[in-house]
């Protein structure tokens, strides 16, 4: 940083800051301060021009006059003029003032914008800091907006100086955690990994901490770090401390750096390299070795430094879990730590070494501190460390000393603390807590499924897991109130029993803040609260997405590209199963799977594809009553299946489909990336549907973007009647394809089976924005990239009614907005798409040709899928 010369210093803030100090009173501070506000702003609107040292001298006392708690609402212009001043004092104050006073939705924040982008293209090293800097301490989603695809060309380009290169990183780091979906991974990610070999270690330091952030989330992309990594920690380690002189910390070399790349070296499993593998093990075991010396200096940072490189190679060797040799050692070196004078070593030992009682190299060697361990016990003062030795003999009991553990902490049990008897008594049950758990939530989710026997009425149920109460620890116990709340929609004959327990003092008075919350709400929504409200508020959970095997995954790469997929399979296999086809003699081993309602409910899929045919059924066990149901093949899509769904882009209500049978009907409704839709079958006929089952099918792409969860419907439809299904609908990510309802019955005697396509698209989940049309042209142009941009040149379809257009825009989900475009006959809208991961901004446009009966849609958003999906769906109404 310039040195600042004698001339900068700012005589008046120097007088203005000891004026307030010698205030005697608030009232006396406050009266300056104003005086010194009434002098500021006639100064900004004074006819003369303040000069650079004048802006800055007085943005200073406005910043100064905000950090004592007051509020400056003038003055923020005169600091974004300070940002193109030359000289660095006056820039610095500008970017100070700014990072501190101005908030992301400010009115200036393009003129900052547009001098941070001169300042990052000045390539002077100086200006570039300051801007990056101010970048990462404002931090907003629009500076990452502006600046994330910038700043990594800054950091990889190899003209960057270091101190640059250091900001940048630290820069890129603090967009990343803020806004992860606005940083671009790209080309730029296999170049900043090699700056782990960069000479400056300040360099290395600050790109270390990017890619251990960014590798937890794509480990993929960044594995190659672990071999320079390992080299880069291998030369620091085995260096002198006077050959790092600048970052030997107390005789240490580079112990931050250290940390770092063993915490980096902890987001992957052992090398696979035995070369690589040969020097990480030589490097820990250096460490370890290091341990063992003498102190070179008996001042305090000297031992942190030491310990802190020591405790992370401890953690990456537990990690790892691979070389017994290892494990034994870092045993033996915490055991030494177990009577050291210092208590956070005391309590970081016992710690560490109950992770390392769980591996099977190091348990024995664990076990040899026992002594020392119950000694910790009973004459330790800090009881944050006497709760870790409990923690560590739990860990290390076993059957060989389970009699003098257990004998120990009963002795202990009279005199220990409230707390720690309480950890006691709960370590005895702790190995059944989790059944406990896993019992708790399936029947809080499905335990009407089973109600029916006596041996397992809702009163059983409910009184077998409020005996494991009092036994459980505080998230099981909160887990256990929530399943009762449940209980109070399955089973409203259990209603007062379960709110008893609710209103007792031990869960509307309990000491733990969780539980009385939980406590309290429970018992006043069952007090209040509807059958109907209930039946929503307490729904089912959704399933939990399934996650792909990586065994599989690497086997279907072996098998390569010629291999058919199920899916295809079952298209060349498809029977002629339309509307009134007889029943399949047998079910083809390929076919989709169609789960019971029962089923679904557990989050089995809503279609999962069976590669073998289904189970026989037995009526012997109650649970395989449940699970007992069969399907056939899908059929393919009805006969005028797509036009009606195109009918269904700008509506959400009507008929879906409808022959002679059966009449298919929707009601939906969707807020921001959620939605809920009812779905009415009605039989048409006077004569009974037997086994009838609907079931929402996703392809695999689908799943991932779209979590669909679908209540089941009665299996039998009387003639005449009509009934319903829910389907609880959540965007996680923009998507191009539509779910398939594929629903199979029996009618007299003959087997249904039919599909259509579910109208949920993407549009579903627009939400309206209004914008001026001054805002409208500026993003217009921001999105002017041309991947953003999707066009379409079609005829008209329909006739060209101004009003019919109008209502169908509105009903495609954005806003409609009016008086923006110059031409009065073009129609404009605005909407952000809603997922869960993301948000999308929509701009488009229509322009009618009446001459000629022909429309121009025009599409911009920041996604060109997106784009093109919203082009498909609109241009396919006029």
């Amino acid at each position: 940083m310039p040195a600042v010369s004698k001339g900068d210093g700012m005589r008046g803030l120097a007088v203005f800051i000891s004026d307030i100090r010698n205030c005697k009173s608030k009232e006396a501070e406050i009266k300056r301060i104003n005086k010194e506000l009434a002098n500021i702003r006639s100064k900004f609107k004074g006819d003369k021009a303040l000069d650079g040292y004048s802006k800055k001298k007085y943005v200073c006392k406005l910043l100064f006059i905000f950090l004592l708690g007051h509020d400056i609402d003038f003055g923020h212009m005169e600091a974004v003029n300070l940002l193109s001043s030359n000289r660095y004092t006056e820039k610095q104050i500008g970017y100070l003032f700014i990072s501190v006073l101005v908030n992301s939705n400010s009115e200036l924040i393009r003129l900052i914008n547009n001098a941070i982008k001169n300042d990052l293209a000045s390539r002077n090293p100086t200006f570039m800091g300051l801007a990056l800097h101010c970048i990462a301490n404002v931090g907003s989603r629009e500076m990452a907006e502006a600046f994330a695809g910038e700043i990594p060309k800054i950091l990889v380009a190899g003209d960057t100086m270091d101190s640059v290169k250091q900001s940048a990183a630290l820069c890129l780091l603090r967009l990343y955690r803020t806004s992860p979906d606005l940083v671009p991974m790209g080309d730029w990610t296999s170049r900043v990994v090699h700056l782990l070999n960069d000479q400056h270690l300040g360099v290395v330091t600050a790109a270390t901490s990017l890619i251990t952030t960014l590798a937890q989330k794509n480990p993929e992309e960044f594995k190659t770090s672990v071999s320079l990594a390992v080299s880069r920690l291998s030369r620091i380690v085995t260096s002198a401390s006077t050959d790092l002189q600048d970052y030997t910390y107390y005789f240490v070399p580079a112990p931050w750096l250290s940390v770092k790349l063993l915490r980096l070296l902890q987001c992957y499993p052992p090398p696979e390299d035995p070369a690589v593998r040969g020097r990480l093990t030589e490097c820990l075991e250096t460490i370890l070795n290091k341990a063992q010396e003498p102190p070179k200096s008996k001042k305090v940072q000297h031992s942190n430094a030491k310990n802190a490189v020591l405790f992370e190679a401890i953690s990456l060797i537990i990690h790892h879990d691979s070389e017994p040799n290892l494990l034994v050692r870092a045993c033996n070196q915490l055991g030494q730590f177990l009577q050291h004078r210092e208590t956070n070593l005391r309590y970081l030992a016992l710690e560490s070494m109950c992770t390392l009682a769980s591996s099977e190299f190091s348990h024995e060697a664990v076990k040899t501190h026992i002594e020392t361990v119950i000694n910790a016990l009973k004459t330790e003062r800090d009881v944050s460390v006497r709760q870790r030795a409990v923690d560590l003999l739990y860990a290390m009991c076993d059957r060989s000393n389970a009699q003098q553990i257990v004998a120990e902490m009963l002795n202990y049990l009279e005199t220990a603390d409230y707390s720690i008897r309480e950890e006691i008594a709960l370590q005895a049950p702790a190995c059944h807590e989790n059944l406990v758990k896993v019992g708790g939530y399936i029947l809080g989710e499905f335990g009407n499924l089973i109600a029916g026997d006596p041996r397992s009425s809702p009163l059983i149920q409910f009184n077998l897991l409020h005996s494991k109460f009092h036994l459980c620890s505080v998230p099981t116990r909160a887990l256990l109130l929530s399943t009762y709340i449940k209980f109070v929609n399955l089973f409203p004959e259990i209603k007062t029993t379960i709110q008893d327990v609710l209103r007792s003092d031990s869960q509307l008075k309990n000491a733990d803040v969780e539980l009385q919350q939980r406590a309290v709400e429970y018992l006043r929504l069952s007090t209040i609260a509807s059958t109907d409200i209930l039946a929503t508020v307490l729904e089912e959970m959704p399933p939990f997405p399934e996650r792909e095997s990586s065994i599989l995954a690497k086997l279907k790469k072996k098998k390569g590209p010629g291999t058919v997929t199920d899916l295809e399979e079952i298209k060349k296999e498809r029977s002629s199963d339309m509307n009134g086809s007889a029943e399949p003699a047998s079910v083809n081993a390929s076919a989709v799977s169609t789960p019971s309602p029962s089923a679904d409910l557990l989050g089995l899929g809503a279609a999962p594809l069976a590669n073998s045919a289904p189970p026989p059924s037995s009526s012997g066990s109650l649970l395989v009553d449940v699970f007992s149901d069969s399907a056939s093949a899908v059929a393919p899509l009805a006969p005028g299946s797509d036009d009606n769904f195109a009918r269904f882009v700008c509506k959400n209500n009507g008929v879906l489909f409808e022959n002679q049978l059966l009449q298919i009907g929707l009601k939906s409704e969707f807020r921001q990336n959620l939605g809920r839709m009812f779905i009415f079958y009605g039989n048409k006929t006077s004569t009974q549907f037997l086994n009838f089952t609907p079931t929402v099918i996703c392809s695999d792409d689908l799943q991932s973007s779209l979590n669909l969860q679908t209540k089941p419907v009665d299996p039998t439809v009387d003639g005449g009647a009509q009934v319903q299904q829910v389907v609880n609908i959540e965007c996680v990510s923009d998507f191009m394809e539509a779910p398939i309802l594929n629903i199979q019955f029996r009618y007299g005697g003959t087997f249904q089976n039919l599909s259509v396509k579910l109208p949920i698209t993407l549009n579903k989940f627009f939400q309206p924005t209004e914008m001026s049309s001054q805002d409208f042209f500026q993003r217009w142009k921001q999105l002017s990239n041309p991947k953003q941009e999707v066009q379409n040149i079609f005829k008209a379809k329909h006739p060209m009614d101004a009003e019919i257009t109008k209502a169908k825009i509105i009903g495609f989900g954005s806003a409609l907005l009016e008086e923006v475009d110059p031409n009065p006959a073009n129609f404009v809208g605005a909407g952000i798409i809603h997922t869960k991961t993301t948000q999308i901004g929509c701009l488009l446009r229509l322009e009618p040709n009446l001459q000629a009966q022909m429309y121009r849609l025009t599409l911009r958003t920041s996604k060109e899928a997106v784009s093109q999906r919203l082009c498909e769906l609109l241009s396919e109404q006029f």
